[in-house]
């Protein structure tokens, strides 16, 4: 029998929730018109104003929010509010050193915290669970998401953040873990380590909540076979507010958008049209009641298809599918957004050329990202010492860039093969997208 964190809300009609939303959008554009320069300016210039705004019916005359908005503005211009309310900011990683900060209020958190509750009471947990939180802390939204909804919802929380996998088994074990909260790959890594340690029987897990990277359904299945529990999928991003964005329940056939909160649509990527329900394309939401960081219609560029079939949890929220591919360049390696304009950025200004390829695989469950990168025919030499040099060099600079460690192998001048046509600089033999 499913659980509800608030079962009011989430088992709505869809007359209430679209009433609501109707509400609360044509609130949120008056809002960002009058506080947000930015907006007000790209509703002049599309020669929208708010009183045009009278339903979520009028959502497609209003114009996107891009990722580069969002690096361009850096690092206050799409505050909707005085800089003295918000209590928090989180951030994603830069791609030419212009990050995406996100701003939130007390308020902000609040519904973040409830979104993430409500995740977690649909995986099954209650207040007498003890929630083991092995995201990353810190700028990255993970652990920050999982832990305040723990907290909303009286679990006993451990705030583990990631690694340190000796300490993680050891208060899993000790203090009766019962929900993990990481990313899928690192699951498997801990699943491993546990049956290294001979403590399987020790483990009282019941379910895990994984996201922030891409997993298949074998990877599902295997987790939950190591670790005997069901392993549920989170969707969120920064830019919105981070995990609990989406969440899945029981039937573990998607995942519910929060709809009270986002207003969700899918789009022809290249004409920007909205497309029905049950076709793919790419993922846009509008957050109908933040404060701080109140982005409209922003673009993901995650490929996805909606859903309102009734659902047999109970829930009346859409669906979203887990995403089934990118409209652009991004990589998400463990659980961290790589673009190839980081890495670019970082050989250019090590004096390296434009040659370059990204490979990514997962072995054991765990992503491993390798950087071929050519040499100008100035920089080869058959010197061991030297070449040594260079790419302990590299692999510092990319992982003060990155956050993440690269493993990076110099060749020598024109081995990587040149296109054409566009150069191909992944390589990305995880797949992750399988439909």
């Amino acid at each position: 029998m499913a659980n509800y964190f608030d079962p009011a809300i989430e088992t709505a009609s869809r007359e209430f929730i679209r009433e609501m939303q109707n509400k609360k959008l044509v609130e949120q554009v008056r809002r960002v018109y009058e506080n947000v320069p930015f907006y007000k300016e790209k509703f002049d210039e599309a020669g929208i104003s708010p009183d045009d705004i009278k339903s979520i019916d009028d959502i497609g005359k209003l114009p996107f929010t891009t990722k580069d908005d969002l690096r361009d503005q850096y690092p206050f211009g799409l505050l909707g509010c005085p800089l003295h309310d918000c209590v928090r900011i989180q951030s994603t990683s830069g791609t030419t050193g212009r990050r995406v900060v996100a701003f939130y209020t007390q308020e902000d958190i609040d519904l973040w915290d409830t979104s993430c509750a409500r995740a977690l009471v649909a995986a099954g947990a209650t207040a007498e669970d003890v929630v083991q939180v092995s995201y990353g802390f810190g700028l990255f939204t993970g652990g920050a998401g999982l832990n305040g909804g723990s907290h909303k919802l009286g679990s006993l929380t451990l705030p583990m953040s990631s690694g340190n996998t000796d300490r993680q088994i050891q208060f899993m074990t000790d203090l009766g873990s019962t929900v993990l909260c990481c990313t899928p790959s690192y699951a498997e890594y801990l699943a491993e380590s546990i049956y290294e340690r001979g403590v399987r029987d020790q483990i009282k897990l019941k379910a895990g909540i994984f996201g922030a990277e891409a997993w298949t359904e074998e990877m599902r299945k295997d987790i939950e076979q190591k670790l005997g529990i069901k392993a549920y999928d989170i969707y969120g991003l920064t830019e919105i507010s981070g995990p609990g964005v989406a969440f899945e329940c029981c039937e573990q056939t998607g995942m519910h958008v929060n709809e009270d909160h986002f207003l969700v649509e899918v789009i022809d990527p290249k004409t920007g049209e909205i497309l029905p329900d049950g076709e793919r394309g790419e993922l846009v939401f509008t957050c109908i009641d933040k404060t701080a960081f109140p982005l409209i219609r922003y673009r993901t560029r995650d490929l996805c298809i909606l859903s309102r079939k009734q659902c047999s949890c109970g829930r009346t929220f859409v669906k979203m599918s887990k995403p089934l591919g990118r409209t652009d360049d991004m990589l998400i390696v463990k659980g961290v957004n790589v673009f190839p304009s980081q890495i670019e950025t970082v050989l250019m200004n090590k004096g390296y050329p434009a040659n370059y390829q990204i490979i990514v695989t997962r072995e054991n469950n765990s992503d491993k990202l390798e950087l071929l990168v050519e040499m100008t025919p100035e920089m080869f030499s058959d010197d061991i010492n030297s070449l040594n040099r260079r790419e302990k060099e590299l692999i510092e600079a990319l992982k003060a860039m990155l956050g993440i460690m690269c493993k990076v192998r110099l060749v020598q001048p024109n081995t990587i093969e040149r296109s054409e046509g566009k150069a191909k600089r992944i390589i990305d033999k995880r797949d992750l997208y399988k439909a």
